[in-house]
């Protein structure tokens, strides 16, 4: 990865695949921050399996963007400027280079209907979906195709999956007297469904496990094949995957309040909760605890002060319910 910002370096790239029989027009894209590299490296496995003919496309179009924010990539960084999974849309004014990635990217996702964005995150784990909202009519997030990403979500060919972020981001900035900020949680898969589509973030893991490329190029495989776009041998089975899966929702926020504002312990994403477990202690000495069972989710030892310190997770049944 280069280290070198040319102006090479930061031209956007896409590369596409059209069959000659019509389907699904799907959108797979990687480094939307530049530190998260395992989508680009199964994506460009991808790529050159079809440029090859190792893979044929059956139906349908895909589009692949290896590397979505080129100045993060380069700099090997999460932003190039600001964060890109935050408050995209196409502006009028560009003020920062996220905004010139939004004003490339925004009509390139308006041309498909499915999203599939690839990541990975900082400590050790194992590899989640993040999805979208049950179907609703509401002010936030109204969404009419939560079925058809389940049943995406599902095809991935991982065990947790998570939903619930945009509705808790909203709930935390209207504590905090900002109820018109809400769009400052919309990233990519926020602003797909926007427009009408359907969308999942794939979390493949560690940044630095090597595991990670290979997690992602199994869910660019299982997506292609779930679609109808390619054929795959090893494909998830979404009965067994729907079985065994661990559905989990955010539903609160915890913000820190003060520098001094310490966990008990060292905390990770998922960590699981009983209801009183100690959780961390505030400047004053007061005990921050479990109101219920549940889990850690994104715990930030180093959050800014007003910033979100951790979110609250519970397990649901969605994925078992019956349709």
């Amino acid at each position: 990865m280069s280290t070198t910002i040319t102006p090479a370096s930061l031209q956007f790239q896409c590369t596409q695949f059209t069959a000659l029989q019509a389907g699904p027009k799907v959108l797979i894209t990687g480094a939307v921050h530049g530190d998260e590299t395992c989508g680009t490296v199964a994506i460009r496995r991808i790529i050159a399996e079809l440029s090859e003919g190792k893979l044929v496309l059956q139906r349908g179009h895909v589009s692949f963007v290896p590397v979505t924010n080129v100045k993060a990539y380069a700099q090997g960084t999460r932003f190039g400027d600001r964060n890109l999974n935050r408050l995209l849309q196409p502006v009028t004014e560009v003020k920062e280079f996220e905004d010139q990635v939004a004003n490339w990217l925004c009509p390139l996702m308006a041309q498909h209907e499915v999203l599939l964005d690839l990541h990975s995150f900082r400590d050790a784990g194992q590899a989640f979906a993040m999805m979208g909202p049950e179907n609703n009519d509401g002010p936030i997030e109204p969404f009419r195709h939560a079925r058809a990403e389940e049943a995406f979500a599902l095809c991935l060919g991982v065990q947790r999956y998570v939903d619930g972020w945009l509705s808790t981001y909203s709930s935390w900035l209207s504590r905090q007297g900002k109820n018109d900020d809400w769009k400052f949680g919309v990233g990519t898969t926020e602003y797909m469904r926007s427009i009408g589509g359907y969308a999942l973030t794939l979390e493949c893991g560690s940044h630095r496990d090597p595991q990670a490329p290979e997690v992602a190029y199994r869910a660019i495989r299982n997506a292609l094949h779930h679609l109808g776009l390619l054929n795959y041998e090893h494909a998830t089975d979404l009965t067994q995957a729907r079985a065994q899966a661990e559905m989990l929702s955010l539903y609160h926020v915890v913000d820190r309040l003060h520098e001094n504002d310490q966990f008990s312990r060292d905390w990770r994403s998922f960590d699981a909760l009983k209801a009183g477990d100690h959780i961390g202690t505030r400047a004053d000495g007061s005990a921050v605890l479990a109101e219920i069972d549940g889990y850690i989710v994104f715990p930030d030892t180093h959050a800014a002060v007003g910033s979100e310190w951790f979110y609250l997770a519970r397990r649901t049944d969605r994925l078992q319910r019956d349709r």
